[in-house]
């Protein structure tokens, strides 16, 4: 269901932040066990990425719920993690193609991406790497 609405909602982010909500709901009145909601929840928030507003309005609604629920399963350092994760994730999918598209020279530019810590902004490097022609102009995607 999350790759489906994933791919449905693709160029509609209003849309899949709702769905991301609805699922994340689910896993909640599915009476899974603790442990399952937040492997499951890596899953959905991986598949499902939001930008960076959204995302912040959409944690405000799962804590929302959380509250009103009182189930707490996913707490602000578990979420903390989360989002770590996806940073790393983020990273060593942009050492890859940077050196599958421009060799060894690609990843000169590595110890510059490694400093920003804004997973959108790291989304937009991994994601442009497929079309820029040179680092130049992946640079400027991020300065």
């Amino acid at each position: 269901m999350v790759h489906l609405k994933a791919k449905e909602t693709r160029q509609d982010d209003q849309s899949r932040k709702r769905w991301k909500l609805d699922l994340t709901k689910r896993l909640y009145e599915k009476g899974y066990q603790r442990e399952d909601i937040i492997n499951l929840f890596r899953f959905i928030d991986w598949v499902m990425r939001l930008p960076e507003e959204l995302e912040n309005s959409f944690w405000q609604e799962v804590t929302l719920y959380e509250e009103e629920k009182k189930m707490p399963y996913i707490t602000s350092v578990e979420r903390r993690g989360i989002e770590q994760g996806k940073r790393e994730g983020l990273l060593e999918g942009i050492e890859m193609g940077l050196e599958l598209k421009f060799g060894s020279e690609g990843l000169t530019i590595l110890p510059e991406i490694v400093q920003i810590q804004n997973v959108e902004i790291l989304s937009a490097i991994l994601t442009s790497i497929k079309t820029v022609n040179n680092l130049e102009e992946l640079r400027q995607i991020y300065q």
